[in-house]
């Protein structure tokens, strides 16, 4: 409940007005390369360095940097009478370049991609479907087909899904003892950002990653590299083609992008090529079963509406489409980040 504090200024309504603006601040800030610079430096700079260096204007650039501290993405110490700024641990992290943990691929996918693409949710809300086509031009029944999307993009969003799923990945390989699978497909594998996390987990084990030919050209020429000799790549269509024969199949994300009948169909035919004792780990952002949260999961299912036929579902509603697949034994693990896992045993 409210208290009367909150009644007589909604300061948690106004945080919710300026939640785009405070997006676009970081968003501009990792653009620029602040960050980076104040990375390389390595010691604090005044605004007037770092918009000279940035080719910025120093009142523009003052102005973003004061609200980058408030932000807690930047801080200062004073000297000579003028503030200098440093990157805080996390932005050092997570927002330079040159971090193995970076987030500036996702940042700048949602820079470019998301941000104006959400003017399109009222639009969403009302007619129930995909606004990929107003977006981008691409009808909606062709949201996943890359044959549609620039070359560029193709990239782009790989990148993105990399370094979205590297914070999290580990946990949800963690989530159940899998060191039974020793041959694994990841179908829809991406970057491979798991296939590598599964490996580092359970280092005898064969990771397949099957994925359209485009994603799969990519995912070897920029991400895995020929050294991983454990992963293994197979080009196709998981729901035109037949899928590699393994211990355990991955299906990080791909679930929620589709309507319950087509994800019945592919969980069907993965408990068909599945041995007795073998399995299926479902990566996904789990709903509360009252649906009251998590906010992550909330967002991402009104993020399937705006670009897929798929939602974010609950434990019951995945256990009833694993169930009518064929498999048992299903259990569910939070882990309080982005991604939850499911695992179901045939």
């Amino acid at each position: 409940m409210c208290s009367a504090e909150e009644l007589h200024y909604p300061k948690q309504l106004l945080a919710y007005r300026d939640g785009f603006i405070v997006s676009k601040v970081m968003f501009t800030a990792c653009e620029l390369g602040i960050f980076d610079l104040l990375q390389e430096s390595g010691s604090p700079l005044p605004s007037a360095t770092i918009a000279e260096r940035l080719h910025a204007s120093k009142d523009g650039m003052e102005r973003l940097l004061c609200a980058c501290v408030g932000l807690k993405l930047l801080e200062t110490e004073m000297s000579n009478m003028e503030a200098c700024y440093k990157n805080t641990a996390l932005s050092d992290t997570y927002l330079t370049k040159s971090s193995p943990k970076s987030f500036i691929p996702m940042m700048t996918y949602f820079s470019d991609k998301k941000y104006n693409y959400w003017n399109y949710l009222p639009d969403a809300v009302r007619e129930g479907t995909s606004q990929h086509e107003k977006a981008y031009g691409i009808p909606s029944k062709h949201t996943f087909e890359v044959i549609y999307w620039e070359e560029d993009d193709i990239l782009k969003f790989m990148r993105y899904m990399d370094s979205i799923c590297r914070s999290c990945d580990r946990d949800v390989i963690t989530a159940f003892d899998l060191s039974l699978f020793s041959k694994v497909c990841d179908l829809g594998g991406c970057s491979g950002v798991l296939a590598k996390q599964f490996i580092g987990v359970h280092p005898n084990s064969t990771v397949i990653i099957f994925d359209l030919p485009k994603i799969v050209q990519r995912a070897q020429k920029h991400f895995v590299s020929p050294e991983e000799h454990r992963i293994q790549f197979h080009e196709g269509d998981f729901f035109e083609n037949p899928i590699p024969e393994a211990d355990l199949y991955i299906l990080a994300q791909i679930i929620h992008c589709w309507k319950d009948d087509k994800c019945l169909r592919l969980l069907t035919k993965v408990y068909n090529s599945c041995k007795s004792g073998g399995g299926v780990l479902l990566v996904e952002s789990i709903l509360n079963e009252d649906k009251s949260g998590p906010l992550t999961a909330q967002i991402n299912s009104l993020n399937m509406l705006m670009h897929t036929e798929g939602k974010e579902r609950t434990p019951s509603e995945y256990k009833k489409l694993l169930t009518a697949a064929g498999f048992s034994s299903i259990e569910v693990r939070t882990t309080g980040k982005y991604f939850d896992a499911i695992l179901a045993i045939k």
